[in-house]
């Protein structure tokens, strides 16, 4: 019997991502980078790395967003998850994770949006970000912005846009 979202969003204590989406973290590194030792586009310390579980239910989609660190996405169960990247010149590509490709690693910088293959489904996922996550380094897109700056990609802003 296939697990449905319910049964994970339960399991793993998920809540509402604002990019769309559910999310717990599960892993904080105890031991920070000093801000002095980091690039400059870093506000403060940041920890190490971190960790969280990521699931996308039936019509529901990760926005376009960027963050200043490198995120590493890890396929666990359900719908294979597309998804796409737009880099500072426009240039799109593409990737689906699910089977036949497990991991994926988003550069810092690019925007990044992803969504399900099979929209009846589910797709849960870990996302690892090094230096660690915060929330002043994460950049959700804003439609109009996205559209002006890559006029060429107004279908798939609009579709992963809120």
């Amino acid at each position: 019997m296939q697990k449905k979202s319910e049964y994970w969003i339960n399991k793993l204590n998920l809540q509402k991502h604002p990019e769309g989406g559910w999310f717990r973290e599960v892993y904080r590194s105890d031991e920070e980078i000093k801000q002095e030792h980091l690039p400059s586009r870093y506000s403060g310390k940041r920890c190490h790395a971190t960790s969280i579980y990521y699931l996308i239910s039936e019509n529901d989609f990760s926005a376009f967003h960027r963050l200043k660190s490198d995120e590493i996405w890890h396929f666990y169960s359900g719908s294979p998850v597309k998804i796409h990247t737009i880099d500072e010149e426009g240039n799109y590509s593409s990737v689906t994770l699910g089977e036949d490709e497990f991991q994926f690693t988003i550069k810092r910088g690019l925007w990044f949006a992803a969504e399900l293959s099979d929209k009846t489904s589910y797709s849960l996922a870990g996302c690892t970000v090094s230096p660690g996550f915060d929330f002043d380094d994460f950049e959700i897109g804003k439609q109009d912005e996205l559209k002006s700056q890559f006029p060429h990609l107004q279908e798939v802003i609009i579709r992963l846009t809120r």
